[in-house]
């Protein structure tokens, strides 16, 4: 059975030789952000590995690159901005497209980094989630974090807006979801 956090419950969390701490902080935005507020633009395509805690990312930039990798994340049963333990391997094509035969659910979305935030623009059923994100490296800057004006609401404890939650929401759901947090992202 999943814990709140998307674990396997009862399922220790332990630390990877090659696991880091993650930390963020998540944010609803009514709007996408203003394109000249934007430094970079990335198109991702993520691919959640059924029965797994294994995400198949691939990110095509505006500049023409190409980044491919697998991510493992172990949440922790806990709120804040400590999500768990995250362990990124970045990929070969030959490679990305071995781990992209397995069964997945995927979700597309397009994120605009505007510093210190990502903002993720989702497309397909979850079309109106425009969701923000900010990384730390210590406890201390997370917490110490002051998020912009244009955040609407902090859902960094709320697990509906996780990627391994998001993927599997229906359309309903979510504008069920943001309309808890008085967004209406109208049927477009």
């Amino acid at each position: 059975m999943m814990d709140k956090r998307g674990g396997v419950e009862g399922e220790a969390v332990r630390p990877g030789k090659y696991a880091r701490v993650e930390r963020e902080r998540r944010f609803l935005l009514a709007e996408p952000p203003a394109p000249s507020a934007v430094t970079i633009i990335r198109v991702i395509n993520d691919r959640y590995v059924t029965g797994t805690r294994l995400r198949l990312r691939r990110a095509d930039f505006s500049d023409g690159r190409c980044e491919l990798k697998l991510t493992q994340k172990v949440p922790i049963s806990q709120s804040g901005a400590v999500q768990g333990l995250i362990t990124n391997t970045y990929l070969s094509p030959a490679e990305y497209n071995v781990i992209a035969s397995l069964p997945a659910a995927w979700l597309s979305k397009t994120r605009f980094s505007v510093p210190p935030l990502g903002v993720d623009v989702f497309e397909g059923h979850l079309q109106g989630l425009v969701l923000a994100e900010a990384e730390f490296t210590t406890d201390e800057e997370a917490q110490s974090f002051v998020p912009p004006a244009e955040c609407v609401a902090e859902v960094t404890d709320d697990t509906r807006f996780t990627g391994g939650h998001l993927v599997q929401a229906s359309r309903p759901e979510l504008l069920r979801w943001l309309a808890e947090y008085g967004l209406d992202p109208g049927e477009s």
